[in-house]
């Protein structure tokens, strides 16, 4: 290997299945490699919905030994949930996943304290059950002396060092997105203790050396250092956007859909509240101004339920249905919790009067239909709301293998779709560290390297939208 290229673990933690994989940057080339991937199954047992959060830090080590010498590691993960360590450092429990019905009632509780508009107004995070300040009101707390977030807690685990990275710090509700710091007015009155959280770390910080017993077990050479990236993978994500200039919305695809603009300040409007928009923190000073949509993870959990079909061959048969003879409105919340998605999505159908869909070929074209018209009104909002107006939107993640998401996207939209790359989080994630590096330059000579050397396609949208704006009136009115 050229001395002018180096190497990059990132470890890129999703809902369903991590990954480590091996980022090789040079002055003119990006290449990106996987070393090794397992599953993320949660586990349910009495007391709730858990992560297997020792499983997946063996998978990381895993990954890393697989990964060979590399040059630096980074990490990053889901949002909001976190672990708890007691006086000495150790883990008091399996981190409590965000699907837990703990938080069932907890934000009603948390507004009559403070408002929802004014809790909005100073710190900007869309309203969601499971949000980091409402998991800590119904946490107990007991014994706890410090609070990591996933990433940085795979993190100490490597290094022994303990920090909080800010991009996923953003998403905890209790970050003032104005000033990049915490809010100790709302988590005062909420009755949370900041001291809980390790200091901020910024992308690009530096966040420890691999310990020795880690460099024993993965046979890497020391000093090897960790790198704190855009540690909340959708900041990652977006990072690895391959756009240029400000006019473009972006769709940060998988389990979830989160679909937006990149900004330069937050937007705290009321209006922006009530459609339940969110300015989390991105690289750069900029703010990821978005919405949450339920994502693939409706398509995940159907497919589980017929057992595992082939998902090509299903793709083919959807693509033969009417087009939006039945949709759905792809951010409700009864969609959240795992099992049973196929009756749900048409019992949602039958009560709103529409055609219910039967077969899995009926149903998953219902659930693409509905996630490009989530996608549609994201966008139009986003742009309204902010006054940034977009001529393309990109399409990163896992759903832009699904082509015939990403042209119905295009058609929604009205707007052109440029789809690609597929692994956006594990590019922004190396790319963050190749930049700590001084590899490469700021977050434009990034993305300007990503669209010469990553694949990309481009849909074009296909007539008017008008059959769009229907259906989206139709739901609307249901």
């Amino acid at each position: 290997m050229s001395a002018s290229v180096k190497s990059y673990a990132a470890v890129d933690l999703g809902a369903s299945s991590g990954r480590v994989m091996v980022g090789r940057v040079g002055p003119d080339s990006l290449e990106l490699s996987e070393a090794h991937r397992f599953a993320n199954r949660p586990v349910r047992v009495p007391e709730g919905l858990r992560w297997d959060i020792l499983s997946l830090y063996g998978g990381v080590l895993d990954g890393l030994k697989a990964a060979g010498q590399v040059d630096s590691v980074g990490i990053d993960s889901w949002a909001v949930d976190y672990g708890l360590l007691d006086a000495d450092g150790a883990l008091l429990g399996n981190p409590v996943h965000y699907r837990d019905s703990r938080t069932e009632g907890v934000a009603q509780k948390v507004w009559a304290t403070v408002p929802a508009p004014e809790l909005y107004a100073a710190t900007g995070l869309q309203y969601a059950p499971f949000n980091t300040l409402y998991q800590l009101v119904a946490d107990r707390l007991t014994g706890a002396q410090r609070l990591l977030l996933i990433p940085d807690l795979l993190t100490y685990w490597l290094t022994g060092e303990q920090g909080t990275e800010l991009t996923n710090a953003s998403t905890t509700q209790l970050i003032d997105p104005r000033t990049r710091a915490w809010s100790y007015d709302i988590a005062e009155r909420v009755g949370i203790d900041l001291d809980l959280f390790a200091p901020l770390r910024q992308p690009g910080d530096p966040a420890g050396q691999l310990r020795p017993e880690v460099l024993e077990e993965t046979g890497l050479r020391g000093p090897v250092p960790v790198t704190a990236v855009g540690s909340h993978d959708t900041a990652s994500a977006v990072a690895a956007v391959p756009a240029s200039g400000e006019r473009f919305a972006y769709i940060c695809t998988g389990t979830w859909s989160l679909a937006g603009l990149e900004l330069d300040a937050p937007v705290l409007t009321e209006e922006s509240r009530a459609v339940n928009f969110t300015n989390e923190l991105g690289l750069d000073g900029t703010v990821r101004y978005l919405r949450n949509i339920m994502g693939l993870w409706l398509l995940q959990e159907c497919v589980r339920a017929w057992g595992d079909p082939d998902l090509g061959e299903l793709l083919l048969e959807a693509a033969k249905v009417p087009a939006l003879r039945a949709v759905v409105d792809a951010g409700d919340a009864r969609f959240l919790a795992p099992g049973r998605m196929p009756e749900r999505i048409a019992g949602a159908c039958r009560a709103s009067g529409q055609p219910v869909p039967e077969s899995p070929a009926e149903i998953t074209r219902c659930i693409l239909d509905s996630l490009a018209l989530a996608h549609r009104k994201a966008v139009e909002e986003a742009q309204r709301l902010a006054d940034h107006p977009v001529d393309v939107v990109y399409v990163v993640g896992g759903g832009t293998r699904n082509a015939l998401l990403c042209q119905l996207t295009a058609d929604a939209c009205g707007l052109p779709v440029v789809a690609g790359p597929t692994e956006a989080a594990a590019l922004g994630n190396v790319l963050v560290q190749a930049r700590a590096h001084g590899l490469v330059g700021d977050l434009a000579g990034g993305r300007e390297l990503l669209t010469r050397t990553q694949p990309l396609t481009r849909y074009e949208p296909r007539g008017d939208t008008a059959r769009w704006r229907a259906a989206q009136d139709r739901l609307a009115g249901a």
